[in-house]
């Protein structure tokens, strides 16, 4: 079998390569160098000049990310929202963009800096309502569409196709955040996106102990030769040593990823009618408005969900509160177990429930994290 053949279940189990050829290693050797010298005749020995371009093992987990998504190329960031940054870089001055309602934070402050400093124009919309987004986008002027799915922390699905249908029709990008869902579970360049972006932080990494980001590209265009030269200039690059935890992580992202998606079934079928559970947010469930598309676009249904409490912010706290596996922290992907009350992280002003608790489900044992949402949720 050749390897451009195998599954990615696979390649990614080997890091793309099984042996590396000089020693024998099974296990991607770490290249530290920032420089590199030339050769007798002062050419560069390979493509590598200084590592704020790269370096091998960064080569390593861009390819390996590429290929999991079956993108052109893949550029790691030192964070994702350097990598979302680098992307708005790319946009011509006063650009339009379209986003969504409800995303993750950190993009939508970003969005309103550049807003406040009369960089882009943005328009919000809900992505699932084709004719308010085919109104919201300006042929012409609407440089990028930009949207995720499932949607943070509420779980909506969003179909890839047909929003890339309606962005292309007005010679507008679409770039997908698939963080939440991962390579393993939708890979939005298959469905008609242009970009996809990733918090490797999350799924991609999986242990909680590398930030980073990731965009990845269906073609090699200008807008991709710019964001390589955002990146370049600003030096917003993946250090070589988080790029190889990021490799070692990858490894086992399909068993981390399936045997959470696993668990996160179970429990959204245990919590669907529990009478301390207002309602579960978790597009597995056949009662939740976006089961379809998420059967049609996604291998499997991901591992996370959110459960909105019976009861407001004193409730929701208790139950916070009173979880002993799952983690009250911030974060999403990682081996552990975590729950976050989400209006008090972001606030107010956020159109989030006050009774949702976003829970990334993890790799312990199933009936252990249901028994702790049992006896916390007993305590409300």
């Amino acid at each position: 079998m050749s390897e451009d053949s195998r599954s990615p279940e696979t390649f990614v189990a080997h890091a793309l390569h099984s042996v590396e050829e000089a020693t024998g290693s099974v296990v991607p050797p770490l290249h530290t160098a920032t420089t590199f010298a030339r050769d007798n005749d002062y050419q560069l020995r390979d493509r590598h000049l200084y590592s704020r371009y790269g370096n091998p093992t960064i080569d390593q987990a861009e390819e390996i990310i590429a290929r999991l998504e079956n993108g052109h190329d893949a550029l790691v960031f030192a964070s994702g929202l350097a990598g979302i940054a680098a992307l708005f870089e790319t946009l011509k001055p006063g650009a339009h963009v379209v986003a969504p309602e409800i995303m993750y934070w950190g993009t939508r402050d970003l969005m309103t800096r550049m807003l406040e400093k009369q960089r882009i124009t943005v328009t919000y919309v809900d992505p699932s309502d084709l004719d308010a987004l085919k109104t919201a986008i300006v042929p012409g002027k609407t440089e990028l569409v930009w949207m995720e799915t499932p949607v943070n922390p509420v779980w909506d699905v969003i179909d890839i196709r047909a929003v890339a249908e309606v962005a292309h029709a007005a010679g507008a990008d679409l770039a997908v955040d698939s963080t939440s869902a991962s390579p393993v579970v939708t890979r939005p360049l298959d469905h008609g996106a242009d970009i996809v972006f990733h918090s490797i932080t999350k799924y991609l990494n999986g242990h909680s102990d590398v930030l980073g980001g990731a965009l990845v590209t269906r073609e090699d265009n200008a807008r991709w030769a710019e964001a390589r030269t955002v990146r370049n200039v600003t030096g917003g690059v993946l250090a070589p040593f988080e790029s190889w935890l990021l490799i070692r992580g990858m490894r086992t992202l399909f068993v981390r990823v399936n045997k959470a998606a696993e668990s996160s079934l179970a429990i959204a079928r245990h919590l669907e009618h529990h009478p301390g559970v207002e309602k579960v947010l978790y597009p597995g469930l056949q009662s939740h408005p976006g089961h379809e598309i998420a059967r049609r676009q996604m291998d499997g249904f991901g591992a996370m969900m959110s459960i909105c409490v019976k009861g407001g912010m004193a409730e929701t706290g208790r139950v916070i509160r009173a979880l002993k596996i799952f983690l009250p922290a911030t974060s999403l992907g990682g081996v552990e177990s975590l729950a976050e009350h989400r209006k008090v992280i972001e606030g107010e002003d956020s159109p989030i429930p006050d009774n949702l608790i976003r829970l990334s489900v993890g790799i312990e044992n199933t009936e252990d994290l249901i028994a702790d949402l049992e006896q916390a949720l007993a305590k409300a």
